[in-house]
């Protein structure tokens, strides 16, 4: 095993400098996944579970989802909320029991809420409730994405250690084209983070500055407009 002083941001950055990093590329249509962006994770102000890397991310993420939107392609939320008992938590759920534990992000409760600075067009959105770390897990995604008939999938949210990486293997298992913008996900620590963006960028995932999915997705709007 490699050691190194060097820390998991300085790390990461070194291999997103690299001119030779493969990729595996845009394909020709996609999803937006949204992970998880609800209050007990973005709202720092309310909830000490909750985190920011990029003050922008809400922004960003209700950006890509109006770009999708306008080329007709699927949008998704996700969010995480249990019964009162929290037994559909599992085993995941009986590590802690105080107000802030996973299990306890309740439905109907505030924790379990999207952030409002979201734009989520709740007529034309696909919304699952998960109760596991990958979007795919026991949720609809996959079914929508076959009829959808996508190639690739652009994941945003959080936790990058938890949630967006675990949704990013099991998207690149099934055979997408994975990206995830970086202004776009976040996590309560840069070193959990970083250390996941560089894994992620490595195995699993394109891991892109947002602008080159907003261009991407900008030339595809040109296109069908060309088309028409």
């Amino acid at each position: 095993m490699e050691t190194t002083s060097k820390t998991a941001k300085e790390i990461y950055l070194e291999v997103k400098a690299n001119p030779a990093r493969a990729r595996f590329g845009f394909g020709k249509k996609a999803v937006l996944v949204n992970v998880d962006p609800q209050k007990a994770y973005t709202r720092t102000d309310l909830f000490k579970t909750a985190y920011e890397t990029d003050p922008q991310q809400m922004r960003h993420i209700s950006e890509l989802a109006a770009r999708f939107r306008a080329l007709d392609w699927p949008v998704v939320w996700t969010h995480v909320a249990y019964m009162a008992s929290g037994e559909d938590a599992g085993v995941w759920g009986t590590r802690t029991d105080t107000p802030d534990s996973l299990q306890n992000i309740k439905f109907d409760s505030e924790r379990s809420e999207f952030d409002e600075r979201l734009d989520i067009d709740r007529r034309r959105d696909a919304i699952y409730t998960k109760k596991m770390p990958s979007a795919f897990f026991e949720t609809p995604l996959q079914s929508l994405l076959v009829w959808h008939q996508v190639d690739t999938v652009v994941i945003t949210g959080g936790s990058t250690s938890g949630c967006i990486r675990a949704t990013a293997v099991d998207s690149l298992s099934r055979g997408y084209r994975t990206i995830v913008p970086e202004q776009c996900v976040a996590d309560k620590h840069e070193s959990y983070h970083y250390a996941n963006l560089t894994d992620l960028s490595l195995k699993y995932a394109d891991v892109l500055e947002v602008q080159a999915v907003y261009d991407w997705l900008d030339a595809q709007t040109a296109k069908a407009q060309s088309e028409a």
